[in-house]
């Protein structure tokens, strides 16, 4: 601060005896308030400069910067644009105007800029951007592309290591995610998102106690992380220290209170507990924030069942089969709650439904069934007289398999986990440090201004796997 103050007597000085049209003390003094936090009056004082050397695209950059951070994108891109037909040839604005093009939106203009950029200079940032517009869309084999490039480019940087690693391991391709985890741990046996991730996977394949040593590291480094606490809880849940789980886990909803994944989580250990007005509190707060989730519905379903609202349990039921299209288990449920309620007819529609969707399964893949899960159908196919020809796949040998997750990103897995690990949103939105663009001289004196540096602001997020958690399922 005193610096500053030292730096602004001797620009006032300077502007006094120039009568104000010292370019470069305006200049710097923008610089100065843009760091302070004074936005617009740097803004007012860059527009200066740009009116006093109007063929500096160094000015232009640093105005269009301005109003990026006063959140104005267009008018950001339309000076970019003005900046580039002064300089076609600089790495910044191309950059640049990718990042603002991310803002409005427009993720084709923004590609083309970004692919500009890294053809007149390659720089991590640059791919970490592209990266994430191909996340924002949504394609995930895309994005593991551009950041296998960004890695042979820069090898040593931890955030694309993980990153990559965490893309990997949202596609369950494991021995890739551990094998980029762990270059990055190489280099910084200290990264909590690597650390956090590795626990992730451990978890996912049932070695809950490995998983929690792994997780101690991470608390030291970030105690109020949401995902770790929704993640330590799910632990204690598959290690069936359901009080445990439940602290863990209110302490995750505490720090994120509008995270439906935790919600759900919640719902499901209460619903473990027998605790179903609980559980009906939960699930019907996570509803309201992914009220698209046919599984959700499904386990609001089982809840209203035990507490003898059978009325709006078959709503639910009724949403949950309109909503999910790939999970045999909403069938199932909802025949036994017809079987039960003396509806054969409804309940054979509802077991043939089932019977289809396993079909489905066990052609497009090579998974296991629950044990629990063929044995309900089973008892149910012979009350209703129907299922003799359903031949179910080799269940799994696991009887814990009910609390045990699996990594694999198919929708249509009973086992399905809602995500192992929500560190893939932060480390998506982790800016790796790069390389400063060459600065270029500016103005009429002979003194080099301070580059305008690259714009590294965090664009919308993409969407995140959700987090550990298990299946249930009524009998």
């Amino acid at each position: 601060m005193a610096e500053g103050k030292v730096a602004m007597a001797v620009i006032k000085e300077q502007l006094q005896e120039t009568q104000g049209l010292c370019e470069y003390a305006i200049y710097v003094q923008a610089l100065i308030l843009r760091l302070e936090g004074n936005i617009q009056e740097s803004l007012d004082l860059f527009q200066t400069c740009a009116v006093l050397s109007p063929p500096c695209a160094d000015n232009l950059k640093q105005v269009a910067r301005s109003l990026f951070l006063l959140g104005k994108h267009k008018a950001a891109t339309e000076v970019y644009n003005e900046a580039a037909k002064l300089n076609q040839k600089d790495w910044e604005i191309c950059h640049n105007l990718g990042v603002c093009y991310i803002y409005l939106k427009q993720f084709n203009k923004a590609q083309d800029q970004l692919h500009n950029a890294l053809h007149l200079n390659r720089h991590d940032l640059t791919y970490i951007m592209l990266g994430k517009i191909h996340l924002l869309e949504g394609d995930l084999d895309k994005a593991i592309e551009i950041y296998k490039k960004a890695v042979e480019f820069s090898p040593e940087n931890t955030e694309l290591l993980t990153t990559l690693g965490l893309l990997y391991l949202q596609l369950g391709i494991y021995q890739k995610a551990f094998e980029h985890l762990g270059n990055a741990l190489t280099y910084d046996p200290t990264n909590y998102k690597a650390i956090l991730a590795a626990g992730s996977m451990m978890q996912t394949h049932g070695d809950f106690d490995v998983a929690l040593t792994k997780y101690r590291v991470v608390a030291c480094a970030v105690p109020e992380s949401p995902p770790l606490w929704n993640n330590i809880g799910m632990c204690f849940f598959g290690k069936k220290k359901y009080v445990a789980a439940i602290s863990c886990l209110k302490r995750a909803n505490y720090l994120a209170p509008f995270d439906w994944k935790i919600l759900y989580n919640l719902g499901l250990v209460h619903l473990t507990m027998q605790q179903y007005a609980s559980a009906f509190h939960f699930l019907s707060a996570a509803i309201n924030f992914q009220p698209k989730m046919g599984e959700l519905y499904m386990l609001l379903a089982v809840a209203l069942t035990n507490l003898e609202d059978t009325e709006n349990a078959r709503r639910a039921y009724t949403e949950a089969v309109r909503l999910d299209k790939c999970n045999p288990l909403v069938n199932l449920n909802y025949a036994v709650l017809l079987y039960n309620q003396g509806e054969k007819g409804g309940a054979r529609a509802q077991y043939q439904e089932m019977e289809k969707k396993v079909n489905m399964l066990k052609d497009s893949s090579s998974l296991d069934f629950d044990p629990e899960m063929v044995e309900v159908a089973q008892k149910l196919g012979a009350a209703l007289q129907v299922g003799e020809a359903l031949v179910w796949t080799k269940p799994v040998k696991d009887p814990k398999s009910k609390h045990r997750t699996t990594s694999t990103n198919k929708a249509t897995s009973f086992q399905q986990p809602l995500g192992s690990n929500q560190a893939l949103g932060q480390a998506m939105s982790s800016a790796a440090a790069c390389r400063k663009p060459p600065s270029g001289a500016g103005g009429t004196s002979q003194l080099t201004k301070p580059p305008s540096l690259p714009l590294e602001p965090e664009p919308p997020v993409a969407a995140q796997p959700p987090e550990v958690s298990a299946q249930t399922r009524e009998k």
